[in-house]
């Protein structure tokens, strides 16, 4: 595997031949708190003149190395070029119009100027706090309750219908976020606004282990009767902390609805 610097090497040497405006670097590696291995991509930016000419021939490409996999994305007045290479590195290149640079920064929770000479990244400033979270509002939190109680219906259905893949969907993708969510709201009630990182990979650094270990326990979901179970953990677990957070914040907390909706599951799924 090429190191770091033969890395940083091939991207500005690619951009000298290329002759592009600037060069920057997003991502995990411009992202002190993010742990350092091998696997971490290189989020590049090409800031450039003519887009069209660069993309009407893309064999300059193979300055990079020779590709296992890639994918080429459109994104907004971006290309994006995602390249995974023989030796395991990975570069994300995004090939940006220089009057569109701010399209990008936006796109962005950081970045680090790689090469600027015409210093057009001056007039810029990286969006840090994208993924930090603030503390909510009542209706936010109401907004956050509500949505989990009544997406655990359709969790209930697929179970019953035995659609593992729907029942699944809903469990995981909605119902468990809404849960994630209440516990970065739990996070910045005792700390303030914080960073939970893209996906809250962060947020169990702020959580005692035994948290991460619960909501790992609910991943399980393998099986219509794992998804039963990890439902139930997951409807529990959801109640406690919303609960936990109302009391904090002061906010009313739906009681009623929380009781009435784990008693509709218990019902259509204790024969299950």
């Amino acid at each position: 595997m090429r190191t770091e610097t033969e890395m940083f090497d091939v991207i500005l040497q690619t951009a000298k031949v290329l002759q592009v405006d600037a060069v920057a670097m997003s991502g995990s590696r411009t992202n002190p708190k993010a742990p350092k291995d091998e696997l971490q991509d290189y989020d590049v930016v090409y800031i450039v003149e003519d887009l069209d000419g660069l993309i009407a021939d893309l064999s300059w490409l193979d300055q990079f190395g020779k590709r296992i996999i890639e994918q080429e994305v459109t994104l907004g007045h971006r290309r994006l070029y995602l390249m995974f290479f023989e030796d395991g590195n990975r570069i994300d290149l995004t090939l940006c119009p220089k009057e569109y640079i701010q399209e990008w920064v936006d796109s962005e929770v950081g970045f680090r100027v790689l090469k600027d000479e015409k210093g057009l990244f001056e007039a810029y400033q990286p969006n840090a706090k994208r993924y930090w979270i603030a503390p909510p509002s009542e209706e936010e939190f109401a907004a956050s309750c509500n949505e989990f109680w009544w997406v655990s219906t359709y969790v209930v259905k697929g179970i019953r219908r035995n659609q593992l893949i729907y029942a699944t969907d809903h469990l995981y993708g909605i119902c468990q976020q809404e849960l994630l969510k209440v516990l970065a709201w739990q996070v910045v009630s005792a700390r303030g606004t914080v960073d939970i990182g893209k996906n809250y990979k962060y947020l169990f650094q702020y959580l005692p282990a035994e948290q991460e270990k619960e909501f790992s326990n609910l991943l399980d979901l393998s099986s219509l009767e794992k998804v039963t179970q990890s439902l139930f953990s997951t409807m529990k677990l959801f109640n406690c902390e919303a609960q936990k957070l109302a009391k904090k914040m002061g906010f009313a907390y739906n009681h009623i609805e929380a009781k009435k909706m784990t008693v509709y599951a218990e019902e259509k799924l204790s024969n299950h």
